[in-house]
């Protein structure tokens, strides 16, 4: 079954190999969509090469692209680029579809979520493309500092910190502390169901929006490292309440929530009922990703795991 990768949907007769619908997912306008004219290898290089240039972070590959959409490409840029790809990776496989899933995922759990979508190298790969949320407009752009630069550490310091502390720079700079609060929760509990145990404080931003607010920004960079990884040993690259791993319920619900972030019973258990009802839609996404039938597994496995020490009923993983 041919599928589009930017919806995971069957093709039509004739489509191919994007959907109509998919292609609007990146821009309204766009009507085709070229291989991007390198293997995953060479994307794997040409970022290398021009990572000295970029001001975009991370160790996974990536590159800054802008999209032709009259022509149809993404083209690789130095600077001013609205969109990034992200390559396969040959020292992590299946990376830019587990990516996709997850942003996907989130989204679903009520996170804002940047445009985003898995895209074919010509050598037929898949490589994950999101769009940048901090442009605006044809040149513009939007004041966001992340939580290294807010806290007072810096990349090699990004795990030198807690989720305490997070929430503590959330006070103090945003415009609505209570209302980013209830995100931070929410990023809290779709880090630990996914998998992702690489939220460090570089991975958590603020942005400035057109009214001038100051929040939380859309998420980015959510992978399910738990599924990557040969052995991981952590559940969350920084502390909650000093723990690392074994979370329960009672460490977000009773402690984060209620403790340290204060919320109201009613809206801690309106987040954590969402989450609940959305694992029906996690489970089928999942088996509809892009991910290999092995990764597959290895997925619902975590979200059952992690769901079970939440307290979901939900039902057991089926091979």
């Amino acid at each position: 079954m041919n599928r589009c990768p930017l919806t995971y949907n069957q093709l039509e007769e004739g489509e191919g190999p994007y959907s109509a619908a998919g292609l609007r997912r990146l821009a309204p306008n766009l009507k085709r969509l070229a291989p991007l004219p390198f293997s995953s290898a060479t994307l794997v290089e040409e970022a290398a090469a021009r990572a000295p240039k970029m001001s975009i972070g991370g160790v996974q590959p990536k590159l800054s692209a802008v999209l032709r959409v009259g022509e149809g490409r993404f083209d690789p840029v130095d600077r001013g680029g609205r969109f990034i790809l992200k390559p396969e990776s040959p020292q992590y496989p299946e990376v830019p579809a587990n990516e996709d899933l997850t942003m996907r995922l989130a989204t679903l759990a009520g996170l804002t979520v940047p445009a985003h979508g898995l895209v074919r190298t010509e050598s037929g790969d898949l490589c994950y493309v999101i769009r940048r949320f901090d442009r605006a407009g044809q040149s513009g752009r939007m004041h966001v500092e992340d939580f290294a630069q807010l806290i007072g550490q810096n990349r090699e310091t990004k795990y030198d910190s807690s989720i305490e502390k997070v929430a503590g720079a959330i006070e103090r700079f945003c415009t609505f502390p209570r209302v980013e609060y209830i995100t931070l929760l929410r990023m809290v509990l779709v880090s630990f169901l996914t998998g992702n145990e690489d939220m460090h404080l570089k991975n958590f931003s603020l942005i400035v929006d057109v009214k001038g607010v100051v929040k939380l920004s859309p998420v980015y960079d959510m992978v399910n490292s738990t599924i990557v990884l040969r052995n991981p040993q952590e559940e969350s690259a920084l502390p909650l309440g000093g723990k690392k791993s074994r979370f329960q319920r009672a460490h977000f619900v009773d402690y984060l929530a209620r403790e340290r972030l204060r919320l109201p019973g009613p809206v801690t258990n309106q987040v954590v009922g969402d989450l609940q009802a959305a694992i029906p839609e996690w489970l089928a996404l999942i088996n509809r990703s892009f991910l290999s039938d092995q990764k597959k597994q290895a997925y619902r496995e975590v979200v059952f795991e992690r769901s079970g020490r939440l307290g979901f009923d939900v039902p057991g993983p089926s091979r």
